[in-house]
């Protein structure tokens, strides 16, 4: 029962059809560990509980069942980010503001994984609005990383990706449009994609904006595919979802002859000395498996990456706007300081980033990708984040004081939304924290990313059953918290 929390979804699925595991079993183990671990570390918003205890009773029946029908995910424990509407359930946004609000429809990728059987159990926890690095809000509180209490596991599918990391779900989900998938899954040590716009299907609130996606988090390369396999495709209700659909296959072929290209920081981030020193050591890995590997120059960055960040916050300041002035009392401390983030932008920068977009995919990214398979970067240059970290608190990182979002090197993937990027563990800085990188693809080329992130996940094989994940004590003993940390809570 102890290897049950951090069990594959393509063991467990393996494991139901046997018969020598029930999704009974699962759910039970799952939530045991989920009520322990709850008030430390926090990665659950509303929570199914009973609910899921009585649908994985109907999947167990279906696998004893020969002549039921079983969905490709049936009976597998399943998390959903607060802010992703499922119909009758509540999705706060992390605010307050919304606390009272039920969802009359349903994402339709989210729809997709619950008619393929998943056990939605629990919705995972976001920062207000989703617009933070880090996961604490009025609404759910404070989300802690599973290594370490006093530190974030990421922003804003924050609690998705401590609770895969902690062992209290085997699949979850997370949106991202400036890093919200990729920026945790490093922090915790997980694996997530980043489809290429138009490749999972959207609501309407947000199906025209190319910088946002949703996409699978785990803990394994397999399960985002296989979670990436039942998501996509296109729909009749969302306009900008891809007529042409693609499965990731579970057999990838070897590397070897693949033109890989890296670079340590984008000609632009700080990176700790222990981060890089793990992405190169997975980059080696690469080569030894034999991909052709070329460190390349990327120079002159530096603008189109604060444009890539700064033309979403443009777009973000009328509902912040809203927000200071209607409900003042019931935002969380961090959301003027939001504000004052995207009022610093303007429709000029919008305009620019959409120019110097184009410029750069020509001069840089274009070229790039003509001689290259897929290019490499790590993901955060610096886990080391407190858990209440606001937007502009600065952080040291080799000795240069900067703000999270100048660590995070994942948004100017957004702005080139129809590369496919999948992010997953690279190892463990000299402080026992994970850090991750990123495989970005050509345009729409997602098994190309796929076959890189299997062939790195079997050479450095992180999520094996032996793998040291969080222990139940270090995830249930405070100890380490500061006096402040652990009673100055919302």
């Amino acid at each position: 029962m102890n290897d049950l929390p951090h069990m594959s979804a393509i063991e467990a699925l393996e494991r139901f059809r046997s018969r020598n595991l029930s999704p009974v079993e699962l759910i039970d183990a799952i939530i045991a560990r989920a009520e322990k671990i709850q008030q430390t570390i926090n990665p659950f918003a509303d929570r199914y509980f009973d609910e899921a205890f009585q649908n994985a009773k109907v999947a167990e029946a279906k696998y004893i069942n020969a002549k039921d029908k079983l969905g490709p995910l049936e009976g597998l424990p399943l998390a959903v980010k607060d802010s992703t509407p499922i119909k009758g359930r509540r999705s706060s946004n992390g605010s307050l503001i919304n606390k009272d609000r039920i969802d009359g429809h349903t994402n339709p990728s989210i729809e997709r994984l619950l008619m393929g059987g998943a056990n939605l159990f629990a919705r995972t926890t976001c920062p207000e609005f989703c617009w933070l690095f880090t996961c604490h809000s009025r609404m759910w509180g404070v989300t802690r990383n599973p290594w370490r209490l006093d530190i974030t596991p990421g922003g804003s599918s924050g609690g998705s990706a401590a609770a895969l990391a902690a062992g209290v779900t085997t699949v979850a989900t997370g949106s991202d449009s400036a890093g919200s998938i990729r920026q945790p899954a490093s922090q915790c040590g997980v694996v997530g994609y980043k489809p290429p716009y138009g490749r999972m299907p959207l609501c309407p609130s947000n199906s025209f904006d190319p910088f946002v996606q949703i996409g699978p988090m785990t803990r394994t390369v397999a399960d985002a595919a296989l979670m990436s396999n039942v998501m996509s495709g296109p729909h009749p209700l969302d306009h900008t979802a891809l007529d042409a659909r693609i499965i990731i296959s579970d057999v990838h072929p070897n590397i070897a002859g693949m033109k890989l290209a890296f670079s340590r920081n984008l000609g632009h981030y700080k990176v700790a000395d222990d981060v890089e020193k793990q992405f190169m050591s997975s980059i080696n890995s690469l080569k030894d498996a034999g991909a052709h590997v070329e460190e390349i120059s990327l120079n002159g960055l530096n603008e189109i990456i604060r444009l890539s960040h700064g033309a979403q916050e443009f777009l973000a300041h009328e509902f912040l706007q809203e927000a200071v002035h209607k409900f003042p009392d019931i935002i969380s401390d961090y959301v003027p300081e939001l504000l004052e983030t995207a009022l610093g932008f303007n429709s000029s920068d919008f305009r620019k980033c959409a120019s110097l977009a184009g410029e750069f995919w020509q001069s840089h990214f274009g070229p790039l990708f003509q001689y290259n398979d897929a290019l490499l970067c790590p993901t955060v240059a610096s886990p080391a984040v407190p858990a209440k970290n606001w937007q502009k608190q600065k952080l040291v990182v080799n000795g240069y004081q900067l703000t999270d979002t100048e660590i995070t090197m994942t948004g100017l993937f957004n702005l080139y939304s129809r590369c496919p990027v999948l992010a997953l563990p690279s190892g463990m800085t000299n402080e026992s924290l994970p850090c991750g990188l990123q495989i970005i693809g050509r345009p729409y080329d997602d098994a190309t990313v796929f076959q890189i992130g299997a062939a790195l996940e079997k050479i450095r094989p992180w999520a094996l059953p032996n793998t040291n994940w969080p222990s139940l004590n270090s995830m249930t003993n405070n100890k380490h918290l500061t006096f402040a940390e652990k009673f100055d809570e919302y």
